[in-house]
């Protein structure tokens, strides 16, 4: 998760991840956790990922500050408190019945998505409303991590450019372009890189074809991110948290925590 490497960090967490992933293989199947097809890469896809790097990074830049607008935004006080959630999920509700594929944190959208299963007509639409009801829900105060929701923005992303390029140069299926935008609108989000195109491989059991434009929109994107001045989509969140809390323990934000 780090967004740079530093030796004295990277191998403790090597050491735990690998220790957290054996103890897990004990009962968990190590099937991935989005059925990919084994993409193959071609000089297309490796155009299209330079190209659209920096636009992956001003998506995820858009979505880290449409977070935390929506944490500054949750009701103070009681009665809004028990309004907004009922407002939003209603709404939602209403949507839903049109877009069933709001509903949830989207990991079958992203599945369908990474195969090629979803209409240009219906990313176009999910892309636009699917980050927005979100917010929206967080913003009412409603609990929810960050990782899926920010995971299915980036396929989607992935998916309507990939359409979009299939016209100018066919050839590659839609799915490769969704998994190689959604690793660098996650890598600009999270501010990792590496950490990104590694869970992009990981979490779809890719074999490792797509490893070089998957490195290539991730580093664009990451560096359009920082040249913006955009924190990570967790620090965003923890900065508001921080910010509001009434009473906090260890140093103030920006200063070092130490370590005993």
């Amino acid at each position: 998760m780090l967004g740079s490497l530093a030796l004295p960090l990277v191998l403790p967490a090597l050491l735990t991840s690998l220790i957290a992933t054996a103890v897990a293989w004990i009962v968990i199947p190590t099937r991935a956790t989005y059925l990919v097809p084994g993409y193959s890469v071609a000089g297309r896809e490796i155009v299209w990922a330079a190209l659209i790097g920096p636009l992956a990074g001003l998506t995820a830049v858009l979505w880290v500050r449409l977070v935390a607008r929506a944490n500054r935004s949750r009701p103070a006080r009681q009665t809004a408190r028990v309004l907004a959630p009922i407002v939003i999920f209603t709404a939602l509700g209403a949507l839903a019945i049109q877009y069933p594929q709001l509903l949830g944190n989207g990991k079958e959208l992203a599945q369908l998505a990474f195969v090629g299963k979803l209409s240009v007509g219906l990313l176009a639409v999910l892309f636009i409303l699917k980050p927005l009801v979100t917010a929206a829900c967080l913003g009412s105060g409603a609990p929810g991590g960050l990782f899926t929701p920010t995971l299915v923005l980036a396929v989607l992303f992935g998916a309507l450019l990939g359409h979009a390029w299939s016209d100018i140069w066919p050839g590659s299926p839609i799915g490769s372009y969704a998994l190689i935008g959604a690793g660098g609108v996650l890598a600009a989000a999270m501010q990792g890189p590496l950490a990104a195109t590694v869970l992009m491989l990981e979490l779809t059991h890719s074999n490792g074809s797509l490893t070089v434009p998957l490195l290539l929109a991730a580093a664009e994107a990451t560096v359009v991110a920082r040249l913006l001045g955009a924190p990570s989509i967790y620090s965003a969140r923890m900065a508001e948290s921080d910010d509001t809390a009434p009473c906090r323990s260890g140093p103030p934000p920006g200063q070092p925590v130490p370590i005993a």
